[in-house]
């Protein structure tokens, strides 16, 4: 017998339907996809002829409950080409079960898009990486997989992808190697790292000796999010970028007086949203040839 969670999975129908709505209403078709991190929301304010959709508004469509992540979904362009930007993501901790979490990617990808941008607020556990600083997450650790947890669990419908996907190329190393380029043109290369994510079920923030077990297995930063994003999306052949913006240093010792805290998270965010539009806007020329060439090459 299925749980009720598993009863009310989405059908490929259901989220056709969802795509449907957004290409009945759009012109614009785009190709990229990006996903606001905590504090990150700004990334869409910045685009131009935009198009807004609440996400109450939209068919089957969760609704974001955390502080920092507005709820809604925005069409428009970045340094003139077409995107479609999730301002506001969902997470576990807030009662949704990982394939809800996932569903606007599988949604993405039925309107057009082939490149997902996956961005988080991260929590740095390697001494090396200072707040303020950018990762770009060259692999991750699936922790909540490895408890029986992942958004592809239940009946696979091929048409999203196999029933086995393969993981050693989640993260598109041609796409960080240029995000890496053009972070040295502004001068910043500095700040950026290349690092292994993990992602956590939340909401509390880890403890002292969690932390110590996760950079003994050799994770570089820590959040609540992201990875399952990632799975759906390379489930159904998209390219992934992802970046975590370092928010806070995590605490690793009994002695220290420091607490993370959400606000923290939100204040570096802000702190980091011009640099992050720069880049963002710089990457976007790029992605739209790689497309443009996949598209000649078909």
């Amino acid at each position: 017998m299925l749980s009720k969670e598993m009863e009310t999975e989405y059908t490929y129908e259901h989220l056709l339907e969802t795509a449907q709505f957004f290409l009945d209403r759009v012109k614009q078709r785009p190709k990229i996809g990006i996903i606001c991190g905590s504090g990150m929301g700004e990334l869409a304010d910045a685009l131009t002829d935009r198009m807004v959709f609440k996400y109450e508004d939209i068919p089957y469509f969760p609704v974001s409950t955390v502080e920092g992540h507005m709820g809604q979904l925005v069409f428009g362009k970045l340094n003139g080409i077409e995107v479609l930007c999730m301002q506001g993501r969902f997470h576990y901790y807030e009662g949704y079960p990982l394939w809800k979490c996932a569903m606007p990617v599988r949604v993405m990808k039925l309107v057009g898009v082939t490149h997902l941008i996956a961005t988080n607020a991260a929590g740095g556990l390697n001494p090396s990486y200072k707040v303020g600083d950018i990762m770009f997450v060259k692999d991750h650790i699936n922790m909540m997989g490895f408890a029986g947890n992942n958004p592809l669990m239940g009946p696979n419908d091929e048409r999203f992808g196999p029933r086995f996907p393969p993981m050693n190329k989640a993260y598109d190393r041609d796409l960080i190697r240029k995000s890496k380029e053009i972070f040295e043109s502004m001068g910043l290369s500095d700040t950026v790292h290349e690092g292994i994510y993990t992602c956590l079920g939340g909401p509390n923030f880890e403890t002292v000796a969690e932390l110590r077990m996760l950079k003994m297995l050799g994770v570089d930063a820590v959040g609540m999010s992201t990875v399952h994003e990632v799975i759906t999306a390379r489930h159904c052949d998209m390219h992934v970028l992802a970046f975590s913006l370092i928010t806070n240093e995590c605490v690793t010792c009994y002695d220290s007086k420091d607490e993370a805290n959400h606000e923290e998270v939100m204040d570096v965010g802000k702190m980091k949203n011009t640099v992050l539009k720069e880049f963002v806007s710089k990457l976007m020329p790029y992605i739209q040839e790689h497309t443009d060439n996949q598209n000649s090459s078909h």
